[in-house]
């Protein structure tokens, strides 16, 4: 057991549900600092695609590792760890709260719990085996690959994230079974004197409404025009990770001149639908997850009643 755990907050839930604004509030009123906690807002200049925080935000509370990742640089949950753990041990000295903000479940679960830590050591061999592989037949090989060793390891990763599949296949070659090596992980305890508020929908049409008007937002913003630099400056042939994020995947079709835009629009929110879908199932098969009803926190009257019940989850915890 961990002696004299560091304390931290985190807001968790599917994309567009309110998370940022929320952590944003409670670091306010708590004497907190954000911390990134999503795989594609630690890059830099990928800001409208993935959401980032906006300057507002910033303004409001401090943030950390928000943009500062080179893009063409692969960013693995490991270093997630190591980045994190240094920014809590920071946060602390400081006699501040770190609040993690975030839909990057797997993150999350590896800073609190330490899985695939260091435990199940890379292959090169075999990992470039297996990239040959996935080069050759195809992701879905790949992934069916692991769905027949381990069909739950398969059903939390998508089929398009080579990168963590090939990882849960280096686990179960070593390990038997990335499940039963996280569950072992999992077992020696937290980390972190941990409180992780999560954000659902009742009512599913609500998020739903919530992501169609974020995607046409990041229209407007400019996300075709942020998409075009990025692949020009080299971003998506440098980091395959990057280049499969939802936002810029669904849109270089058409810059590409291979789709109308409407089909590309269409393809955006459809894609980030079904993430939001893969996070709820994610999150709510976590035990340690808080959660509160958000529906209509777009009113303010609402708003205010979900802050408050989040601080008081907090202060119970």
């Amino acid at each position: 057991m961990i002696k004299n755990k560091k304390k931290l907050l985190a807001v968790v839930g599917p994309t567009a549900s309110g998370k940022s604004a929320l952590a944003v509030d409670l670091a306010r009123e708590l004497g907190g600092e954000v911390v990134c906690c999503d795989s594609m807002q630690v890059y830099r200049s990928m800001v409208i695609g993935t959401a980032a925080p906006t300057p507002e935000e910033k303004a409001a509370v401090k943030h950390r590792l928000f943009g500062y990742r080179d893009p063409r640089v692969a960013f693995s949950c490991s270093d997630f760890v190591s980045s994190a753990a240094r920014q809590i041990n920071r946060i602390t000295a400081r006699g501040a709260l770190p609040v993690f903000c975030g839909g990057t479940g797997l993150y999350l679960d590896a800073l609190l719990f330490g899985v695939g830590g260091d435990e199940a050591k890379p292959d090169p061999e075999y990992r470039a085996s297996l990239e040959a592989m996935a080069e050759r037949e195809g992701a879905m090989a790949l992934h069916g690959m692991l769905a027949a060793i381990d069909p739950e390891a398969a059903l939390a990763i998508h089929p398009n994230n080579v990168r963590r599949v090939i990882r849960a296949l280096e686990i179960c070659r070593e390990c038997g079974s990335k499940t039963e090596h996280d569950r072992r992980v999992r077992e020696k305890g937290v980390k972190y004197d941990a409180c992780v508020i999560g954000l659902r929908y009742a009512d599913r049409a609500h998020l739903v409404d919530r992501i169609d008007r974020r995607v046409d937002k990041m229209l407007e913003a400019g996300l075709i025009d942020e998409t075009r630099r990025l692949e020009n400056e080299g971003v998506f042939a440098a980091n395959q990770t990057a280049a499969q994020a939802i936002g810029y995947k669904e849109i270089l079709p058409y810059i590409h001149g291979e789709c109308a835009l409407d089909e590309a629009v269409e393809r955006l929110k459809i894609a980030t639908r079904q993430y939001a879908k893969r996070q709820m199932t994610w999150f709510s098969a976590k035990p340690y997850v808080n959660w509160l009803e958000c529906d209509g926190i777009e009113d303010e009257k609402t708003y205010k009643k979900i802050l408050k019940n989040a601080l008081e989850v907090f202060h119970k915890a």
